[in-house]
């Protein structure tokens, strides 16, 4: 080796490049790549696996997993944790190893969060071949199982020459460190090539700063966006998760707060004000609440702040239905920021509110808008603290009253994790967000089992901060290994498990589409194969005390508190377990969300979903 070159493999090269590498928002300077998640095979022990041993962990930290899908779930959780700011990576063999990557890279792309993937590949000399678990094509001979990446993936390459890592790492960076094109990044290894050495160029390896920037609206949009604003009458700001990404939340306040103009919330979004503060509405959609739906519907202008618009926020496209009304979309992607025909600000979130409030000085909503607002939301308010309130301190809880036990013993800052089942609409309509981390919904792929190894990812990006991961029975079912993970680690991680014997939230949606709720309960099959006999047998909770977890059972109200309050103090793993009253308590849907029904059938229950459907598409529009 001379003082220019230094010779390494090419698995070594990469791990020494990803440990060089830095992002830069702020003045704030933070690792893009902060460790390495990892199971290993055929596929990678003897490249990316000996580079990491060879490295060390002051290097290259690196994680064990138990299932690749759920390491890519923690990955998530730790940059959606820091901004997007910084990430982890992910190495797996080939074969099974790899394709259960794609589920994590769908749910990071679709949800705009950075996440590295390293899966291994077959043989690029293709020496041995077919290797063992190498997908053969017969008319495509450069195609493997990892190409079932490519769509999930913002940025894909297979490398398979020592020296094209060189252009493709950089690549792979700048998309992961893209605010505007980040998403899961995937450079495929194969396993002769992990292990090839090469003369690499020591410039490879210099410490390299990748600056996350705040582009400023454009002047032209900004006077548009600013016109538009001030002859609105009752304009309604919805926050996304794009506040969150970009540490807006202290400009959309200030905004707000000179202008009167109210704000609801995507999934996303949620906790973007603070739940008590005056302009604070809560979610909006499907999910969302009275006051944040029924502006919607009289809305002249919404004004978009980092929201994808997805069906939940639209109701379908139902939910918007003032014949005059106008969209104004500030977004750091053009992409987002033209949907529904929008005005646009193409800019970073945070520096495009302080350019509207700077802008708009001197302009405030009419009195009786703001009036109205806070009217509706003092009336939500004692819709959520009746479905908290337990009368009962001996009764079984319902599931609201175990999110309002939640409420009562959480801090400020705690973070509290979900994604799918029925906890998403009773936690977008009813949570009380106090600080912007607080409610973390992964609701843009609503994937079942990202729970758990998001809270040990989240866990890891905030060590001293309380996390709970809340399942129900299905979700816990779905991907319970990491806790093995938080064990192994020393991850406080808490899980509430709720069980209630199924697919509650889909058995309610086949109920309201005419599926009568087939094959959503986990029961034995009565006489007549329907899955309608008694519930199973399954202990969930000892399932989870099995792999590690300190558990407790809470069977009361009274119960569920202590169980919550000793999960907090403890500094252990640990699950509380609660079987709920299945009675609804949460308020109704109010808005749409277009699930389509058999349009013909001989079932009556099929039928009559049929009518009802055919009267709430009536209502759709297309905002153009």
């Amino acid at each position: 080796m001379n003082a220019r070159t230094r010779r390494l493999t090419t698995a070594q090269a990469l791990v020494r490049f990803l440990s060089a590498q830095y992002t830069e928002r702020d003045g704030v300077r933070r690792r893009l790549i902060a460790g390495t998640w990892g199971i290993f095979g055929h596929g990678n022990v003897a490249g990316v696996g000996q580079a990491l041993v060879e490295a060390g962990e002051d290097v290259m930290p690196f994680h064990q997993g138990r299932n690749e899908q759920s390491m890519v779930h923690a990955a998530v959780g730790y940059a959606r944790q820091l901004n997007r700011l910084s990430a982890q990576a992910v190495t797996t063999s080939i074969g099974p190893g790899a394709t259960n990557l794609v589920t994590g890279a769908a749910l990071a792309t679709i949800n705009r969060l950075p996440v590295l993937l390293l899966p291994g590949d077959y043989f690029a000399s293709h020496a041995p071949d077919p290797l063992l678990q190498q997908l053969e094509h017969p008319v495509e001979a450069d195609v493997s199982v990892n190409d079932t990446l490519r769509p999930v993936s913002r940025y894909f390459d297979r490398i398979t020459r020592p020296e094209a890592l060189i252009p493709s790492a950089l690549q792979a960076m700048r998309v992961l460190a893209d605010p505007a094109e980040t998403g899961a990044v995937t450079l495929a290894l194969p396993q002769d090539v992990q292990a090839e050495a090469y003369d690499w160029p020591e410039e490879f390896f210099a410490e390299r700063v990748w600056y996350v920037r705040r582009p400023a609206p454009d002047p032209v949009e900004l006077a548009a966006a600013v016109e538009a604003i001030r002859s609105a009458g009752r304009p309604l700001i919805v926050a996304g998760g794009g506040v969150h990404h970009s540490e807006a939340e202290e400009a959309l306040k200030a905004l707000v707060e000179a202008t009167g103009i109210p704000v609801a919330s995507t999934q996303a979004g949620k906790g973007s004000l603070r739940h008590d503060h005056p302009a604070d509405l809560g979610g909006i959609g499907h999910t969302g609440t009275a006051v944040s739906d029924d502006l919607a519907r009289t809305a002249d202008l919404v004004i978009g702040v980092g929201t994808r618009y997805t069906d939940f926020t639209t109701a379908s496209g139902t939910l918007f239905q003032n014949p005059e009304v106008r969209f104004l979309n500030l977004n750091i992607t053009g992409f987002d920021a033209h949907k529904l025909a929008a005005r646009t600000l193409v800019c970073d979130a945070k520096s495009g509110l302080e350019k509207l409030l700077e802008a708009l000085s001197g302009h405030r909503v009419g009195q009786e808008y703001e009036a109205e607002y806070r009217s509706g939301k003092d009336r939500w308010d004692e819709v959520v603290e009746a479905a908290y309130r337990a009368d009962d301190e001996n009764a079984v809880p319902t599931q609201t009253q175990v999110l309002g036990a939640l409420d009562a013993a959480v801090g400020d800052d705690d973070v509290v994790i979900n994604a799918a089942g029925s906890l998403p609409g009773d936690l977008h309509k009813l949570w009380r967000s106090r600080s912007p981390r607080q409610y973390h919904l992964e609701y843009g792929y609503s994937c079942m089992g990202y729970e758990i190894p998001a809270g040990i990812g989240v866990q890891q990006a905030a060590p001293c901060t309380p996390v709970w991961a809340l399942v129900g029975d299905g979700t816990y079912l779905m991907m319970p290994t990491e806790i093995v993970t938080a064990v192994q680690e020393g991850l406080p991680v808490n899980i509430v498990l709720i069980q209630n014997h199924g697919y509650a939230s889909i058995g309610g949606l086949s109920q309201e589409t005419g599926g009568e709720r087939f094959g959503t309960a986990y029961r034995f099959r009565a006489a007549d194969g329907t899955f309608t006999g008694d519930p199973l047998p399954v202990d969930l909770a000892a399932n989870a005390a099995s792999l590690g977890m300190d558990v407790r059972r809470a069977k009361t109200v009274r119960e569920l508190r202590e169980a919550l309050a000793a999960a907090r103090a403890s500094d252990r793993p640990t699950c509380v377990y609660v079987e709920t009253d299945p009675a609804p308590t949460a308020p109704p849907a109010e808005a749409w969300w277009d699930v389509p029904v058999a349009e013909t059938a001989s079932r009556a229950a099929a039928v009559e979903a049929r009518e009802r459907y055919d009267r709430q598409v009536a209502g759709r529009r297309r905002h153009l």
